[in-house]
């Protein structure tokens, strides 16, 4: 597992769109692993200016995103479908028919997923955030880790996180469906960034605590290819335990 810190979170979600670019750069046809809310929004704004300027093209990469709510339109603009759009999909050259988020709310919805996944040859790089209590994708801290996409009840510490974006908190829909660990963790690498104060003991437990599925991150210490970027904020007690 590398661990880098940075001076600003800005910085941290820049490299890890440089990561992103030199995957895409490697292999025109590479599987990507996307994640939605404010902290990748620097990355995805990274790899427009980049196509832009005839760096980097997405006419034959496919991705599949980490999760979207359960019960909401997918036209409605807090939706992941519609953040996606936003931010990615309609400013490059991403085929349609190349971008995924999971959608449903049944076993058979999340199975239909994975097999997608899998036809698709697997992940090459998945990028993730982590939340306040260790989740990443909507996997929450739980007694067991799950394999496959699956719908998830949300903690009440994950609907307050989401509010922000919502009127208020009794807008956050309380079910997602998302990828599971097992699905992250087949991806060809994995990258993590972190960012702000309140993610401080989530990064800490991720890098220097024990395996649990209290700590879903914490599962990540076992993965062949994991890169977790960090601003100073985040890295704090993880670059205190250093010292």
């Amino acid at each position: 597992m590398e661990f880098h810190v940075y001076e600003s979170a800005r910085a941290a979600c820049e490299a890890a769109g440089v990561l992103i670019a030199a995957q895409v750069t490697r292999k025109g046809d590479s599987v990507l692993g996307l994640a939605t809310g404010s902290t990748p929004i620097p990355a995805y704004e990274m790899l427009v200016q980049w196509y832009e300027r005839g760096v980097i093209d997405f006419d034959r990469v496919r991705t599949f995103n980490l999760d979207e709510y359960v019960g909401i339109d997918h036209k409605n603009p807090l939706s992941y479908h519609a953040f996606m759009q936003e931010h990615l999909f309609s400013k490059v050259n991403l085929r349609p028919e190349n971008t995924h988020l999971p959608s449903g709310h049944s076993a058979e919805a999340g199975l239909r997923y994975d097999r997608a996944i899998h036809e698709a040859g697997g992940i090459d790089i998945q990028l993730l955030g982590i939340g306040r209590n260790g989740h990443i994708g909507f996997n929450e801290p739980a007694k067991d880790f799950t394999f496959g996409t699956h719908v998830v009840t949300l903690t009440q510490d994950t609907i307050e996180a989401n509010a922000r974006f919502f009127k208020s908190p009794d807008d956050v829909p309380r079910q997602a469906i998302s990828m599971g660990i097992g699905n992250i963790m087949a991806a060809k690498c994995v990258v993590l960034v972190a960012t702000g104060a309140d993610k401080a003991d989530a990064v800490y437990k991720t890098l220097c605590g024990p395996i649990t599925p209290q700590v879903p991150a914490s599962i990540l210490q076992l993965h062949p290819c994991c890169v977790i970027l960090a601003d100073h904020e985040a890295g704090a007690l993880v670059e205190r335990e250093s010292r």
